[in-house]
């Protein structure tokens, strides 16, 4: 997506950060995340690829747009954003990635393929045809869902091996998707949606595993920041001729849904309007607020220009900015918020995909226009070192 800079509208006054599973459980009363200094402590100077680092950390470029990946003969793709990984059954794995320009220009997802020990073996295109997909997200049953962050935007869902065919869902809506995170725990979908009045969706398949059909359902919700919020059906998930956010009454309007993911039973989302990260408890069908750059109550806000989001294994929330100073920033279960890396150089461009290995070890991440603000000249990274388990 490209840089925002929206005029904020209001200031929250208390609230809550329920993060759920153990490591966030007792956190309901406390204030959305502060400053500190994080696990890994201050970030080091630049390195040779101009990204500042925690000591101990180091970084290396997998993949240039418009050149081909080493190891294999395939071009990487323009403007590279949404990424997730995937285990591929022979120790190795698997990333994937959007790619956030039109049809005409090589829109759609590509992968990279990597051997046990991180060398790259592979990258060819998964999905293509398809217009601005932007972010997404993985599957229980391994399968990557490529969003189309445009009026009326469709889901795909692809193989990340590149064996089968993309196939288009559109009972998932047609709205302007951002990303999607799959919740096995309760049987949902839970899909963003990038507009300055947007809506936060959940998606129920008719059956687990099957996203041909099923229900698709939005927030509702009161004027509160956090507290109990109940889903009702959208009528007509085509969005013709009335846009999908218009449909239900009372909708939670959120400003600017990006990046989601579900864990330990809650998702979190994002919204760049207002910097905010968000928490759903899915047992409790309750909404709470986790960070906010305005009720950072000392310095400066570490986090702004919210975008991507994932999750580590320790609980880690590591959020991607799209603006700010270009870091990934980390928030703790302890309700602290700090960079993790920051990406020098490159002010023209954001920070899109983030995405652990399977085994933790090794974070991929994109910067999507790279050093020359074009989106032929994004570059994906690959960060290794000691992320706590």
């Amino acid at each position: 997506m490209e840089r925002r800079n929206f005029l904020r509208t209001a200031v929250v006054g208390s609230t809550a950060a329920a993060f759920g599973g153990t490591l966030w459980r007792g956190a309901a009363s406390a204030a959305p995340a502060q400053p500190a200094t994080g696990p890994y402590g201050g970030l080091q100077a630049a390195n040779g690829d101009g990204i500042l680092l925690p000591a101990g950390f180091t970084s290396r470029v997998v993949a240039r747009s418009g050149k081909t990946v080493s190891g294999s003969s395939y071009a990487w793709h323009s403007a590279p954003d949404g990424g997730a990984t995937f285990a591929d059954g022979s120790s190795g794995w698997i990333y994937v990635s959007n790619s956030e320009v039109a049809s005409g220009s090589g829109g759609g997802a590509s992968a990279v393929r990597f051997d046990s020990s991180g060398s790259v073996t592979g990258a060819y295109r998964i999905l293509s045809g398809t217009n601005n997909n932007c972010a997404g997200g993985r599957t229980p049953w391994n399968t990557w869902l490529s969003c189309e962050e445009v009026t009326r935007g469709a889901v795909y869902e692809t193989d990340p091996w590149g064996v089968n065919a993309a196939v288009q869902r559109p009972a998932m809506g047609r709205f302007k998707h951002e990303a999607a995170a799959a919740d096995p725990d309760h049987g949902y979908v839970y899909l963003t949606e990038d507009e300055t009045d947007g809506r936060f969706y959940r998606f129920r398949p008719t059956t687990w595993g099957n996203l041909a059909s099923g229900t698709l359902q939005v927030l509702v919700a009161g004027s509160a920041t956090s507290g109990p919020v109940t889903w009702t059906t959208v009528p007509d998930p085509d969005g013709t001729p009335t846009q999908t956010r218009y449909q239900v009454a009372g909708a939670k309007v959120f400003n600017g849904g990006e990046g989601c993911f579900y864990a330990a039973g809650t998702c979190w989302f994002t919204t760049k309007g207002d910097n905010r990260v968000w928490a759903y408890d899915a047992a409790a069908s309750s909404l709470s607020l986790v960070y906010d750059d305005s009720l950072v109550t000392s310095g400066t806000a570490p986090l702004t220009g919210v975008d991507n989001v994932t999750r580590s294994a320790s609980g880690d929330l590591y959020v991607a900015e799209d603006g700010g100073n270009l870091e990934i920033c980390l928030i703790t279960p302890q309700n602290t918020v700090s960079p993790f890396l920051r990406v020098s150089g490159q002010s023209s461009s954001e920070i899109t995909g983030p995405a652990f290995s399977p085994d933790g070890t090794r974070l991929y991440f994109s910067s999507q226009r790279g050093t020359s603000g074009s989106s032929s000249g994004g570059i994906t990274y690959e960060v290794k070192g000691p992320f706590r388990g």
